[in-house]
């Protein structure tokens, strides 16, 4: 089994993507973007092969207006060796990749002209997983579309337009239900027509139920029966509701026992569970560690190397309950760990906690900064403490310094989650 995520990272530098403006999409910009894009996918398959994440979604973002004639760039053969170079990266560690057109890729429409552009951006996706000459059984997800009214026609034009594709895309195209219309037997019911492999996704699933009455795992493991061995392991998405923003949106976090719980129903170890979630490869990290046949406290020792400043600065009282956790090393609490830490990521930072970890992590120069960084830090944490300034600048200097002084412990903490978003 593999446990990953989507498209970006959450506290990892180096790893954010960019785009631009249709008006200023020329042949330039569009290359400096694309040749950057790459370079921070390079880094996100480092990040994913130290921390044994082998489930990774490329963002449809990696080649800016990729599928319009605005992007005349032949991109595939302008950054062959860098592709070729991450695909190499990618069988060798393992990892599958996996890509996920978005809402107006719409294969079913009754426009002639949206089903031209959805043909022409799946072309766009198939033509980058086959650019890092990776194999079929890294995929392309996508939704059935919209009902226009008539859903035994929309389903029926879905499965004409579907035959029309090239065979290499539809070796790729994996078919998922979703929280509105299609639901799971909806898609069970195309796919045995396209001959496609079913993802069953959990979240839309209990949003969105059909009138087959069986529970998520029956249809887990009907799913699995749609995928042939050349598609490689069946894969799902899992996310959770978040109980303060409308139905269907992921949660922040993935909770660890109610992850643990499922993946125990499931009893299976030849399926990949995609998790949707807004803390993307921290909840894949925590997955990981909650499922681990390998009960080592060093792999919470690690968890908390990285959590520690950013928790010190919301709760007190949770950074002290890890801290007497972890003191016994014999045992693995690993879903006691992520509920303290879940805990206190539901905190607002005060004045006290936020002043108490800077100074912590400001412990780490006091032996080696310049008197005049000295003053600076001291000047940007009392305007902090005076409410003149936000929190954001004072941890801007502490990155600042991170960096330059090469402190290693902090480089990979969380702490600095909020500064590398706006690099």
């Amino acid at each position: 089994m593999s446990i990953g995520y989507a498209c970006q990272t959450i506290g990892i530098p180096n790893t954010s993507s960019k785009n631009c403006t249709l008006k200023n999409a020329n042949e330039e910009k569009l290359y400096q973007i694309i040749s950057y894009n790459l370079d921070s996918l390079d880094h996100i398959l480092n990040y994913n092969i130290n921390n044994g994440i082998k489930l990774f979604r490329i963002s449809s973002d990696l080649i800016p207006f990729a599928s319009s004639p605005a992007n005349t760039l032949e991109w595939w053969n302008l950054f062959q060796a860098k592709f070729i170079e991450l695909g190499d990266k990618i069988k060798k560690h393992n990892i599958r990749v996996s890509m996920h057109p978005g809402q107006y890729t719409v294969l079913n429409s009754p426009n002639t002209d949206v089903v031209y552009r959805a043909i022409k951006d799946l072309e766009y996706h198939n033509r980058v997983l086959d650019s890092l000459k990776v194999g079929k059984n890294h995929k392309l997800v996508l939704h059935i579309g919209g009902i226009y009214n008539d859903k035994e026609q929309a389903m029926l034009r879905f499965i004409t337009n579907f035959k029309t594709l090239d065979q290499r895309i539809k070796d790729r195209l994996v078919l998922e239900n979703d929280d509105k219309l299609y639901n799971i037997k909806d898609v069970m019911e195309i796919a045995s027509q396209t001959n496609s492999p079913v993802i069953f996704d959990n979240l839309h699933h209990k949003i969105n139920p059909c009138n087959d009455l069986r529970d998520e795992f029956s249809w887990i493991q009907e799913c699995k029966c749609t995928w042939e061995q050349e598609d490689g392991n069946q894969k799902m998405h899992y996310s959770e509701q978040n109980p303060l923003k409308r139905l269907g949106s992921h949660s922040n976090t993935i909770n660890a026992e109610v992850f643990f719980n499922f993946y125990n129903n499931i009893n299976r170890e030849d399926i990949d569970i995609m998790l949707e979630v807004k803390d993307k490869n921290l909840s894949a990290v925590k997955c990981i560690n909650a499922v681990s046949k390998e009960k080592s406290i060093k792999n919470l020792e690690l968890e908390w190397s990285k959590y520690k400043y950013l928790v010190l600065e919301k709760s007190h009282e949770d950074y002290n309950s890890i801290r007497k956790l972890l003191k016994e090393k014999d045992n693995y609490p690993v879903i006691p760990f992520y509920n303290y830490i879940d805990h206190a990521m539901e905190k607002e930072s005060a004045v006290g906690g936020s002043v108490n970890a800077a100074q912590h992590v400001w412990g780490y120069f006091k032996e080696c900064a310049t008197e005049k960084e000295k003053k600076l830090f001291e000047s940007k944490l009392s305007s902090y403490t005076e409410g003149k300034i936000s929190l954001l600048p004072v941890k801007k200097l502490l990155w600042q310094l991170t960096n330059q002084y090469q402190q290693n412990y902090l480089l990979d903490s969380y702490y600095f989650a909020d500064v590398i978003e706006t690099i």
